[in-house]
């Protein structure tokens, strides 16, 4: 196993979505990672955001929960602490890139010493100390 990545929401948002795309190559990744190919990592943040859009398109509250239990169970979950949010805050304010969402997720591999983001948003190339690879590309890595 040689990539360690943070994975971005819209990678299991495209994987359990319509056609798209992303599609194949965000599914390929959930697998790669279910598979033990590759050590993704998410932020809680990243499971509650992808809660949140499944209740948002499914209008069905087991689909959604049902959805982030099974993609929480293929990634390590790292907490969402004072420490991310402040760190968050501060990307916010550094980078005019990054905000919201994707600067706790940045936030969150920073502070674990994850230096690879996988996510169809450009952004995260922009977080000094970061490596963005879209899903196409990391699917190739792994």
């Amino acid at each position: 196993m040689s990539l360690t990545a943070l994975v971005d929401s819209n990678i299991p948002i495209y994987a359990l979505g319509g056609e798209h795309p992303a599609k194949a190559p965000c599914l390929a990744l959930l697998r790669a990672a279910g598979s033990g190919k590759f050590r993704g990592v998410a932020s809680t943040e990243m499971i509650q955001e992808l809660i949140y859009h499944r209740l948002r398109v499914t209008s069905d509250r087991l689909l959604a929960v049902g959805d982030g239990r099974d993609t929480a169970a293929v990634f390590e979950i790292l907490p969402f602490d004072a420490v991310v949010l402040e760190s968050a805050m501060r990307l916010i304010e550094q980078t005019a890139a990054i905000r919201g969402r994707d600067a706790i997720h940045a936030a969150t591999a920073l502070a674990n010493g994850i230096d690879t983001v996988i996510s169809t948003d450009p952004a995260f190339a922009a977080v000094p100390g970061l490596k963005w690879l879209d899903p196409p590309t990391a699917a190739k890595l792994v």
